[in-house]
C-alpha cells in the first residue's frame, strides 16, 4: 500500500497547482459556478485572502505533489455572521478516490474550530454526490436546496446547503 496523503498550510508556491486543479473545473464541471479559469494576478490574490484564520490546505501525494485543495471564506459580509465560515474543497482527478477530500475537508473543519468560528456552511451545486457524500462523512447535514439559482452549460442548477455547527 502506498504512504497516505499529507496535508498542510498552502504556501505562495502552492499557487500554480491550485489555480490548475481549480481551472479545471472550472471549465470542466459545475463544481464551481465561476465560468472564467483564475488568472496568475487573479491566484496570488486568493493566496492572499486565503491566509491566517481564512485558511487554505494542501494535500500532497506521497511524491510532494499538490493533489487536492481546500478553503475556508467569510459566509456573508455583515459582521453578525462573522462567526460563520464557508468550505470549498477541490481534488486533483487523479486523486480522487483515495481519501484526498476527506483529509481536506477534515483539516479544514479543525482550523475552523480553533480559529474560533461556530459553524461551517458548504454550498454545492447539483449533482455532486461524491462532495455531497463527504461532507455527511465530516459531520455535515443537509439543512436545504436552492433551486435553479445557478446556471452553467446551459443548465439551471440547484445548490445544497449543508451545515456542521462546531
Amino acid at each position: 500500500m502506498p504512504p497516505p496523503h499529507s496535508v498542510r498550510l498552502a504556501r505562495p508556491e502552492d499557487a500554480e497547482e491550485i489555480r490548475r486543479i481549480y481551472n479545471r473545473e472550472v471549465t470542466d464541471s459545475s463544481a464551481t459556478l465561476d465560468l472564467v479559469p483564475r488568472t496568475a494576478a487573479e491566484q496570488a490574490r486568493w493566496m492572499h485572502e486565503h491566509a491566517g484564520a481564512y485558511a487554505a490546505v494542501v494535500a500532497l501525494s506521497p511524491e510532494a505533489q499538490v493533489a487536492g485543495f481546500a478553503s475556508l471564506s467569510p459566509y456573508r459580509s455583515r459582521p453578525g455572521y462573522s462567526t460563520t465560515v464557508e468550505d470549498s474543497v477541490y481534488v486533483d482527478a487523479a486523486h480522487r478516490g483515495a481519501g484526498v477530500g476527506r483529509l481536506l475537508l477534515s483539516e479544514l473543519v479543525h482550523l475552523a474550530a480553533t480559529s474560533g468560528f461556530h459553524t461551517v456552511i458548504a454550498r454545492i451545486t447539483a449533482p455532486q454526490e461524491p462532495s455531497l457524500a463527504l461532507h455527511r462523512s465530516c459531520g455535515f447535514t443537509l439543512v436545504g436546496v436552492e433551486r435553479e439559482v445557478g446556471r452553467k452549460f446551459g443548465r439551471w442548477l440547484d445548490v445544497a446547503v449543508m451545515q456542521r455547527v462546531l
